[in-house]
C-alpha cells in the first residue's frame, strides 16, 4: 500500500440491498470528492440491480449510475474503510475499533418513483458535502 492511498480517507456506505441510498450516496461521494475520498458501497442482502427511480434521479444532476451493480457486504470492506455509515436500514456491520460508524435515517426509495426519490437525494447530497468538508478540510 502506497503511502498515498493510507492518506486518503475511505467510506463505506451500507444499505441492506444496495440498490438506491448507499449507492446514490457512494454515487455522489464519487463525483464530489473528485477522487480525493475512496468509496465503497455494500449490502447484507443485495439487490439483483440498481434501483431504476435512483437511477434516474441522479441522472437529472448529470450523474451516472446505470452501470453499478449492487455488492454484498463483506468484512474486508468494513475492514478497509475509515468511515461506515449505514442508511437507516438496520443493517448490521461488523465493529472494528478506530472506525466511524454513523447511520443516516433515510426513507427507503424502493418501489418508490422519481419524484418520491428526488427528496431522498437531495438529503443524501446535502449530508455528502458536509461529510467531505469534515473528511477533507481546507486546506490540508
Amino acid at each position: 500500500m502506497s503511502t498515498e492511498t493510507a492518506k486518503k480517507p475511505s467510506v463505506l456506505f451500507v444499505c441492506v440491498h444496495n440498490a438506491g441510498r448507499s449507492q446514490m450516496a457512494a454515487a455522489f461521494l464519487t463525483t464530489l470528492a473528485n477522487g480525493e475520498i475512496e468509496v465503497r458501497s455494500a449490502g447484507s442482502a443485495p439487490a439483483d440491480k440498481v434501483n431504476p427511480a435512483a437511477v434516474e434521479a441522479m441522472a437529472e444532476l448529470g450523474i451516472d449510475m446505470s452501470a453499478e451493480i449492487p455488492k454484498v457486504l463483506t468484512t474486508e470492506a468494513v475492514k478497509d474503510s475509515d468511515v461506515v455509515i449505514t442508511m437507516g436500514c438496520g443493517d448490521t456491520c461488523p465493529i472494528f475499533p478506530g472506525k466511524r460508524y454513523e447511520d443516516w435515517e433515510l426513507e427507503d426509495p424502493a418501489g418508490q418513483g422519481v419524484a418520491a426519490v428526488r427528496p431522498i437525494r437531495d438529503d443524501i447530497k446535502a449530508r455528502i458535502e458536509a461529510l467531505i468538508s469534515e473528511l477533507l478540510p481546507v486546506g490540508k
